[in-house]
């Protein structure tokens, strides 16, 4: 099968229409017409948007019948966009998993957690004027030795790149521990019985260890100062998680979403997310040699 954007677009929207969205409970009815614009067109359009590398929606807009339009003949304004995009949250977060549980590699046995900063302000101003107080805060990005004001996105991740688990948390709040636990408590994003987790020094700690053992999860991490070094820790494998958190960040702009309400900061995280998770569920169905490559969607 020829494997480009236009392809996974394809097979995404025929995935919505015949398989996800008649698994959700049904919306209550709306007055007035139905949309001309289906939820499932809507997130097949914020997918290509995310692969083609564009930030900025107004941009998006103008460039999109010439770039999916024979795909996609009925577009929305911006503001449109941006309304319709902020609601369809929920259901781009369900397409995501839907996603993951079809890719085989979901049954792997082993975890990659790590996190990355959501950028969402970078002035004062920007801070006291957005609505995102509560959900984003100052965290230090150890990484880049800099400050941040924003969110933290922990990821669980498979080798091949598929994420199937993350949650967005305030980094003053809750840290990279924390926020694994809350994963686990959500029956989508829990790491079943069984399964080992590999993550870096942050997540070193023999509390959270000992909560992850009770779950059935088993914890590789690298090897504190005061104890002898096994020599399990894959550090090669651990460069898989990086390399997919860098497409997140420079193919798909996950670290500047641009977004001041709560609503639409979640919706332009998940967004990016579902980008990640269709191509590797598209490269499993036509079988590429490298399952969590991008280059065939990216124009």
């Amino acid at each position: 099968m020829h494997v480009d954007l236009d392809t996974l677009l394809i097979a995404l929207y025929v995935a919505l229409t015949d398989r996800i969205v008649p698994s959700l409970e049904s919306a209550p009815d709306r007055p007035g017409r139905p949309p001309e614009v289906t939820d499932a067109e809507l997130v097949c359009i914020a997918v290509a948007q995310a692969h083609l590398r564009f930030t900025d929606e107004r941009h998006w807009i103008r460039s999109a019948p010439k770039l999916i339009g024979h795909l996609f003949p009925r577009l929305l304004s911006q503001s449109q966009y941006n309304v319709r995009l902020r609601a369809l949250g929920t259901l781009m977060q369900k397409t995501v998993f839907y996603l993951a549980t079809a890719c085989p590699s979901s049954g792997d046995v082993v975890r990659l957690i790590d996190g990355t900063k959501v950028i969402c302000g970078t002035s004062r101003t920007t801070v006291r004027r957005t609505n995102l107080f509560g959900y984003a805060g100052y965290g230090y990005d150890k990484s880049h030795s800099m400050y941040f004001w924003g969110c933290e996105l922990l990821l669980e991740v498979t080798a091949d790149g598929l994420i199937t688990g993350f949650v967005l948390v305030n980094p003053k709040l809750i840290d990279e521990r924390r926020a694994v636990l809350l994963m686990q408590e959500h029956p989508y994003t829990t790491m079943p019985h069984g399964t080992t987790a590999v993550g870096d020094k942050g997540f070193r700690s023999k509390p959270f260890e000992a909560e992850l053992l009770e779950q059935g999860v088993v914890l590789v991490r690298p090897a504190m100062r005061n104890e002898g070094d096994p020599g399990v820790f894959p550090k090669w494998f651990r460069n898989r998680v990086e390399s997919v958190i860098e497409t997140l960040k420079s193919q798909l702009g996950i670290e500047h979403p641009g977004a001041h309400e709560p609503s639409g900061l979640f919706a332009r995280v998940v967004q990016r997310i579902l980008a990640m998770n269709a191509a590797v569920w598209h490269n499993w169905t036509t079988g590429a040699p490298v399952k969590r490559s991008l280059i065939a969607y990216d124009h």
